[in-house]
């Protein structure tokens, strides 16, 4: 037989028996879940939550004891499902648990360091030395773009940084932020004398310039950002803020600030924001904020209550407005605290065993997934990475955990190999 036969014949040979059924059967195409999620509310509990004092009680603790007892700070109770408790100090999300889980077996092995689980937990990635990752933000922003032309795709409610940046895509994927719910974002309310006409003027003055940037270049893509800007400058846009059109009740049931833009939250979701983060900020009512250590974690009851009336709040008012099944309630924290207590009363770090939060989002949520030992240190069954957890919001959302963006000509999964929760996608 010839050469030229031989090899067309084998490749004949070798399409036939690649169609064949027993070869596709061995073969199964992987089965990726996708919700039907529009939103995604991201709050943010910087300094690391105690996973053993919120959502994976233990046996009580002490830390007044001497010498000082390991265990949980306050007593547990019983949540609407059957078999899983929350800290007391969350009796109102307690009953409200057939609404969401509490992922408690999230992990990561980093240095237990604000800076790295802070980046690790809003990008996926480690620290590079070459590559800036993009935020899940601003990945979430850039995919699906904002649900209505007319509001920003990606908000930040609270003081930026890089781990919470566009990272790769850009200016463009950027994020618009306020500090303050009462004024909004800075500098999209213009002066009573700059009239239409005069920002069109400008404009037109600037116009010049801007052409004369390269398409391709970096400074292109804050030329987009800056004329993104000025179609946002003005009162269609800044109307979304205005929380004094809310009901007093409504404002009262959210409580103080960190209530507020909870509430504001909700109000940016039904403008069409696709990805807004809220943060609880550092130094709110117990002086530590979630970074416990010392006598942070005596007040931490404080936190807590705050953490309850806020997030129980804005699951309800979701679910009033029709919105809950349509926007994915996330809870973020760079990392948990041993069970152990320091010398004098509080917690260190531990980033090898902590829990998150995902809440709406038209989920099979089940009160609580994973199970963790005695003291909420080691897995025992069903460990979340955080690429995990990052495909599961994008799986939420019908997004691709997989989907490839492009870091200059080197393509980057969103996800460093995550794989969605399953049993969260009914």
């Amino acid at each position: 037989m010839k050469r030229r036969d031989f090899l067309t014949q084998s490749s004949v040979l070798t399409g036939a028996a690649l169609a064949s059924p027993s070869v596709l059967a061995a073969s199964p195409a992987v089965r990726l879940p996708k919700g039907k999620a529009e939103h995604v509310i991201f709050i943010w509990l910087g300094g690391g939550m105690s996973q053993i004092d919120t959502f994976d009680p233990k046996n009580r603790g002490s830390s007044k004891a001497s010498p000082k007892i390991a265990g949980a700070e306050y007593d547990a109770i019983e949540t609407s499902v059957p078999g899983v408790k929350f800290c007391e100090h969350l009796h109102r999300t307690a009953k409200l648990a057939d609404r969401l889980t509490a992922i408690r077996t999230v992990n990561h092995h980093l240095i237990d360091e604000h800076a790295f689980g802070t980046n690790f937990v809003h990008t996926g990635r480690v620290t590079s030395g070459s590559v800036t990752y993009p935020s899940l933000g601003s990945i979430i922003g850039h995919v699906r773009g904002a649900a209505n032309p007319d509001v920003p795709a990606y908000m930040l409610i609270g003081y930026p940084n890089v781990s919470r940046g566009s990272g790769f895509l850009g200016a463009k994927a950027g994020y618009v932020y306020l500090v303050d719910t009462e004024s909004g974002p800075a500098g999209f309310s213009r002066p009573e004398d700059v009239t239409p006409a005069r920002i069109e003027r400008r404009r037109q003055l600037l116009q010049p310039l801007t052409d004369r940037v390269a398409d391709d270049s970096v400074i292109a893509q804050y030329r987009e950002a800056q004329a993104e800007a000025l179609r946002l400058a003005g009162p269609d846009f800044m109307r979304h803020f205005r929380l004094q059109d809310e009901s007093p009740d409504l404002r009262n049931a959210y409580g103080g600030e960190f209530g507020q833009r909870c509430l504001l939250a909700r109000r940016l979701v039904q403008s069409g924001v696709r990805f807004i983060e809220v943060s609880h900020n550092l130094n709110f009512i117990n002086g530590t904020g979630w970074d416990t250590h010392n006598e942070g974690q005596q007040n931490q009851h404080l936190l807590i209550k705050e953490l309850d009336i806020a997030l129980s709040a804005l699951i309800t008012d979701l679910e009033h407005q029709g919105m809950l099944d349509k926007t994915l309630i996330a809870i973020g924290t760079e990392f948990g605290r041993p069970a152990n207590y320091d010398s004098r009363g509080g917690r260190g770090h531990q980033g090898s065993c902590f829990s998150l939060l995902l809440a709406g989002g038209g989920l099979n949520h089940q009160g609580a997934y994973g199970v963790t030992d005695e003291l909420s240190k080691k897995i025992v069954e069903a460990p979340v990475s955080i690429p995990d957890f990052h495909a599961t919001i994008h799986a939420a959302l019908g997004i691709d955990p997989a989907l490839e963006l492009f870091a200059g000509s080197r393509p980057v999964p969103i996800t460093d190999h995550g794989q969605p929760i399953s049993a969260l996608f009914g």
